[in-house]
């Protein structure tokens, strides 16, 4: 299937059209495609480049500095929900549809933007890239950290995730640990002879019950940590009294720990017990400080918030620089059969980056 985007029409008709070109992650060729000769064709002021299933575009101007634009292509399974369906008209109007949200109307407010200023106040780097909704270490964005590393160096990155039309500063790292319980193994009609490792989780969870997560604000933005309780494994057979439990923990921490200090938090909070971590992603600080992003604020006209999830500003913030999410789509609507994304948005956010790119 061969595709044509028009760059140069409405974001809102962009969205649509991005929308109606199903991207599954691990099948978005169909849709790179069309985004690279899209913008090989409308965009003759850009180098353009193919990486996999990732498209760069990027300006040469030589302006004192660099703005990222990035956007994942792919998206979660589709439930019915492409072609893209409409409800409403004009200031009511509301796209329907798997993507809307997270996050092809952001995706559709970067190509606008690409093919349509031409003489911006900074560089601009465009990046559309693959298996974001996927586990990390496909991530285009890595891959491209890895082959094209120059591609990704700026002064700040703007990833258009989902945010309700509201700069979303920074975002929490995220680790996963299983907390261990010992027993001993016996038959349960002599339980007494034996120690039950469920039993002993009841200690774990009350220490869950009882934790009090922080709440503190960093360059303004608030930051709500979390710590929850996302698995109970146990249980050897109906007559035996189990040996092991394990006890599954998402902790969501604040920008200012790192991945080791959240860690060696965790194994206060359960000193005495077994905790294996499983999994950690470092959080990015605001980065409000920036020039850029202060630019940036100014052409919203609203207040920042913290990002309370992960996004993939954290791999911007570990290469040196401030990142934000900026992005028409509600985050609560992310991954469901319900995604819809009210025009005024994608509207809003077009205009707030064309204000802050041309200065």
């Amino acid at each position: 299937m061969t595709v044509r985007l028009d760059l140069a029409a409405d974001p809102i008709e962009l969205t649509a059209a991005l929308v109606d070109v199903p991207s599954v992650s691990g099948n978005e060729a169909a849709l790179a495609d069309a985004v690279e000769a899209a913008l090989r064709e409308q965009a003759p002021h850009l180098e353009v480049v193919r990486n996999g299933d990732a498209v760069l575009a990027r300006t040469n101007l030589g302006r004192p500095s660099r703005i990222i634009f990035a956007g994942h292509l792919d998206t979660v399974p589709i439930v019915d929900n492409v072609p893209h369906r409409r409800t409403g008209s004009g200031e009511d109007l509301v796209l329907h549809g798997c993507g809307t949200v997270d996050m092809k109307s952001g995706d559709a407010v970067m190509l606008h933007l690409a093919a349509t200023v031409t003489d911006p106040a900074y560089d601009l780097t465009f990046v559309f890239y693959d298996c974001e909704e996927v586990e990390a270490v496909r991530n285009g964005l890595g891959r491209i950290e890895r082959e094209l590393p120059e591609w990704l160096a700026a002064d700040l990155a703007i990833v258009c995730e989902p945010s309700s039309a509201v700069v979303e500063a920074g975002c929490q790292g995220t680790i996963r640990i299983e907390v261990r319980t010992a027993g001993k193994r016996a038959h349960t009609a002599r339980a007494w002879m034996g120690s039950n490792a469920i039993h002993a989780a009841n200690e774990v969870l009350n220490r869950l019950t009882g934790y009090q997560p922080r709440v503190l604000e960093i360059d303004g933005c608030t930051y709500r940590e979390g710590l929850q309780a996302v698995g109970v494994s146990g249980g050897v057979a109906g007559n035996v009294v189990p040996d092991e439990c394990v006890v599954t923990i998402n902790h969501r921490f604040a920008p200012d720990r790192s991945p080791e200090q959240a860690e060696a938090h965790l194994r206060e909070v359960f000193a005495g017990f077994e905790v294996t971590v499983v999994d950690v992603s470092a959080g990015a600080l605001p980065g409000l400080h920036a020039p850029e992003a202060k630019q940036l604020l100014a052409a919203s006209g609203a207040d920042p918030v913290g990002k309370l999830g992960w996004t993939d500003v954290a791999r911007f913030a570990a290469l040196g620089m401030p990142a934000v999410n900026f992005g028409p789509g509600d985050p609560a609507l992310s991954h469901t059969p319900e995604e819809h994304v009210p025009a005024p948005r994608i509207t809003h956010c077009a205009n707030v980056l064309r204000r802050f790119i041309t200065g």
